[in-house]
């Protein structure tokens, strides 16, 4: 055999032995030992590696404290880590559109993508999105979330059914929260500058008094009526409501117009946020907030 001809049979071996290790990774756990995940939220982030641990590699695409995520625009790089994700976490409901445009431009269908919204039969185009604020579904969500590490990595799943366990039996805080809410309301209703304690509210049985067309345009990006801005100063110049919860990434002359009013008429006011603060897991936001809003109540 000529020295020619053992090169290229050399050169078959190589690419052969080649698409053998593609193939057989193809197969196996996720490359790295880890399952790469892109959460669309760092809140939904945080609760992937209360589950998944020291088997998840997570990238949270919303995550900045002072950003406002309604006029968030996502980068090349987000691009580059949903091309690269194994499981994808997304709100749904319109409230990350943006994660669909990056899926659809790095289509894969190894992927698994879990939408929050989808898991809790929530369709409507109008629906409250901040999902994460509903105490009594966390558990729902943590499962749906563990369900997508499984498929992902099914080697490990022993592992993250023990994560969801321990997540779920630290979700008994902020039931117990949100009893301590209902137990001292007593009734009274609050008010928002945006829906984005609305699931709490409920759970607590907290009644809310907010004009849905001031709210509405708050979270809409445009400006309340003179009516609708009328009618929300008005609840506290009489004192028709107890609390004022305040959304502190959404700051707008109005907003702040609407905190001052709520100042002057000795309204307390609690700020809420629709991203996870640094250094925080996501129960002690959720605790810390529901502890405000009760101190706040009595």
């Amino acid at each position: 055999m000529s020295k020619t001809l053992l090169g290229y049979v050399a050169l078959a071996l190589v690419v052969v032995a080649a698409l053998g290790l593609v193939l057989s990774d193809s197969s196996t756990a996720p490359s790295g030992g880890r399952v790469d995940v892109v959460a669309a939220e760092n809140f939904y982030g945080d609760i992937v590696r209360q589950i998944g641990a020291d088997h998840v590699s997570v990238t949270s695409i919303l995550s900045d404290p002072n950003a406002d995520p309604h006029l968030f625009e996502p980068g090349t790089r987000n691009g580059l880590a949903v091309s690269r994700a194994d499981l994808v976490i997304q709100n749904g409901v319109g409230y990350d559109s943006f994660m669909q445009r990056l899926e659809d431009a790095a289509p894969s269908s190894g992927r698994i993508v879990v939408t929050i919204a989808d898991v809790l039969g929530v369709r409507r185009t109008d629906a409250n999105p901040h999902l994460w604020y509903d105490v009594p579904q966390l558990a729902r969500i943590a499962r749906a979330i563990a369900a997508g590490l499984e498929r992902a990595d099914p080697g490990h799943t022993a592992d993250y059914r023990r994560g969801l366990h321990r997540f779920v039996a630290s979700l008994a805080t902020l039931r117990r929260g949100v009893a301590a809410l209902h137990a001292v309301d007593r009734g009274r209703p609050v008010a928002y500058t945006e829906p984005v304690p609305g699931y709490l509210l409920a759970a607590a049985g907290i009644p809310d008094r907010t004009p849905q067309s001031f709210a509405r345009a708050i979270e809409d990006g445009s400006e309340p009526t003179p009516q609708a801005v009328a009618a929300m100063t008005g609840l506290f110049a009489k004192h028709r409501v107890a609390v004022l919860l305040y959304n502190a990434q959404t700051v707008s002359p109005i907003t702040t117009r609407i905190q001052d009013a709520a100042d002057r008429a000795g309204v307390p006011v609690v700020g809420v946020t629709e991203t996870l603060p640094p250094g925080m897991s996501f129960q002690q936001w959720q605790l810390s907030q529901i502890r405000a809003l009760e101190h706040a109540l009595r």
